[in-house]
C-alpha cells in the first residue's frame, strides 16, 4: 500500500484564518499520538527485519512522511480495521531514488544516516520552512563513515551514497539531538562490532531517552554513560515479530493543559504519566505555578486557578514547550522567566520572534535577559490578530491564548496545525468554543 501524499503546510497552501470567541473550555479530549515517537517506530519498523504491528500510529503531516519515507526505503504497509498499521520489511531496499520529509526536521535528520546505509545514491529533500533549515552538520560527520554526500549550501536537498561504515567517532551533541538519533538508529542496525559514539554538548537528553526505549523495544543493547558516550552493542540479527504502540503526545497536551490551567476545566485522556518525553516536565511547571491538576486512572484533569503564580522554566531540554508556556507565563501574577531562546530560531518559524510577536499582540509585556524570555503577566489579552508564522506550535498557543481575550482573536493561516495535530481546532469545539473560519 503505497501512501497518498497529505497537503503539507507551505507558503503555497490555501490560506486559513479562524476568528476565537473567549470561552470557559470545558470538556473531555483523548490526546492524538507522540509524531516523536511515531517517527522513532517508524525508523526501526524499516530497520527491523520481520513485522511490526504499530498501534495508535499519528495521521499528522509529519507521521505521514515518516511513513511514505519507509515505504521509499522498501517496507510494505497495510492498514487493518482497527486503525492499527502492518509494516513488513527486509531493511533498507529502496524503490525510490529519492525521500521527501515534508516539513519535518525530525525526518530529515532522523533518516539522513539511515538512507546512508544503502549503495545506492538517494536524495533527501523537503518542503517549506524546512529547507531553510541548517543542516550542514550532517556532511561533517557522515563523510566521515564512508558516505558520500552532496548538499545544498548546508541545507536540503542532500545526496547521500553508502552503505554508512559503522566507526568509532565523535560529535557535537549541541547541534541537533535528532541526527543522533539517526545515527544511533543507523549504528544499531547496522554495527558488526562494539562502537562507540562519543558526544558532547548534548542537547535535548530526554529526546535521546525515547530513542534509546525505542530501539530497546527493538531488541537493540545502546549502553548510555551519561550521554557522553554510547556504546552500541551488536546483537545478531534475526526476525523479529515486534508490537509497538505510540503513546499518547505530551507535547500536543500542553496546550490543553494551559488553557485548563488559565480559563478551562479539561480532562485529558491517554497519557503516560510516567512518560519519557521530554514535554511530560511541563507538570512540574503547573506544580511550580500553583496550578490545579489531577491524575487519576490515566487521566489528567486541569481546571482554572485563579491565582497562578509566576515561574522559572529551563526549556533547553524541552523547547517545544516553549509557545504554550509563555502564554501561560501570559496569565500568571508577577514576572516568569523561561531560559532556552537560542534554542528557537530555526524551528517552523523563528520562535524567539514569533512567541514576542505573539505577546505583544495580546498587550502581554516581555523582555529578554541573556537566554531567558521574562514575560509579566496580566489579568486579561488584547482583542487582536495574530500571524502564526506559519508555524504549527504559534497557531496552537494563540488559539489558547484567545480564551483569555477580551473579545475575539483572529488568528492567521492555521492550516499549518496539520504538521502535528490535525484536529485540534475540532478539539477545541468539542471543549465549547466558538471558532469561525475564514479562508
Amino acid at each position: 500500500m503505497l501512501l497518498k501524499k497529505s497537503k503539507h503546510r507551505n507558503q503555497l497552501s490555501t490560506p486559513i484564518h479562524i476568528i476565537i470567541q473567549p470561552a470557559f473550555a470545558e470538556g473531555t479530549l483523548s490526546v492524538p499520538p507522540s509524531k516523536s515517537l511515531m517517527q522513532r517506530a517508524c525508523a526501526a519498523a524499516l530497520l527491523n527485519k520481520g513485522h511490526t504491528t504499530l498501534y495508535n500510529p499519528g495521521i499528522a503531516d509529519d507521521d505521514r512522511a515518516a511513513l511514505r519515507i519507509i515505504e521509499n526505503l522498501g517496507a510494505r504497509i497495510e492498514t487493518f480495521s482497527d486503525g492499527s498499521l502492518g509494516i513488513e520489511s527486509e531493511g533498507i531496499k529502496p524503490v525510490s531514488h529519492s525521500i521527501s520529509c515534508g516539513e519535518s526536521g525530525l525526518c530529515a535528520r532522523l533518516f539522513t544516516p539511515i538512507a546512508a546505509l544503502s549503495d545506492q545514491a538517494l536524495t533527501i529533500t523537503g518542503e517549506g520552512s524546512l529547507l531553510e533549515r541548517p543542516m550542514d552538520f550532517l556532511a561533517a560527520v557522515l563523510t566521515r563513515l564512508n558516505v558520500q554526500l552532496s548538499d545544498t549550501y548546508g541545507r536540503l536537498p542532500i545526496t547521500v551514497q553508502g552503505p554508512l561504515q559503522p566507526k568509532d567517532i565523535h560529535v557535537d551533541g549541541s547541534l541537533s539531538s535528532q541526527f543522533l538519533t539517526g545515527l544511533l538508529f543507523a549504528y544499531a542496525f547496522a554495527a558488526r562490532q562494539d562502537v562507540k559514539i562519543a558526544v558532547s554538548r548534548l542537547a535535548s537528553k530526554p529526546y535521546i531517552d525515547l530513542t534509546l526505549s525505542v530501539l530497546e523495544h527493538f531488541g537493540k543493547r545502546i549502553d548510555n554513560k551519561e550521554y557522553s558516550q554510547f556504546k552500541i552493542v551488536p546483537i545478531e540479527p534475526e526476525r523479529l515479530n515486534v508490537a509497538y504502540t505510540v503513546e499518547a503526545d505530551w507535547s500536543s497536551a500542553s496546550y490543553w493543559v494551559v488553557a485548563g490551567l488559565i480559563n478551562g476545566d479539561i480532562r485529558l485522556k491517554g497519557l503516560n504519566e510516567n512518560s519519557k518525553q521530554a514535554d511530560r516536565i511541563l507538570l512540574d511547571v503547573v506544580k511550580s505555578c500553583g496550578g490545579n491538576f489531577l491524575f487519576e486512572e490515566n487521566i489528567l484533569h486541569i481546571h482554572k486557578t485563579t491565582s497562578l503564580q509566576s515561574f522559572y522554566f529551563d526549556a533547553t531540554d524541552a523547547p517545544d514547550l516553549f509557545p504554550a508556556l509563555a502564554v501561560l507565563a501570559a496569565g500568571c501574577r508577577g514576572s516568569s522567566a523561561i531560559k532556552g531562546l537560542s534554542r528557537l530560531k530555526h524551528k517552523e518559524s523563528n520562535r524567539e520572534e514569533s512567541i514576542r510577536q505573539l505577546l505583544n499582540s495580546f498587550g502581554v509585556p516581555n523582555t529578554i535577559e541573556g537566554d531567558c524570555l521574562i514575560i509579566t503577566g496580566v489579568q486579561q489579552f488584547k482583542s487582536c490578530t495574530i500571524n502564526s508564522f506559519l508555524d504549527h506550535r504559534i497557531a496552537m498557543a494563540a488559539s489558547v491564548g484567545a480564551l483569555k481575550a477580551e473579545g475575539e482573536v483572529m488568528i492567521r493561516d492555521t492550516q499549518c496545525v496539520s504538521k502535528s495535530y490535525p484536529d485540534f481546532f475540532k478539539h477545541l469545539n468539542q471543549l465549547g468554543v466558538n471558532t469561525t473560519t475564514v479562508i
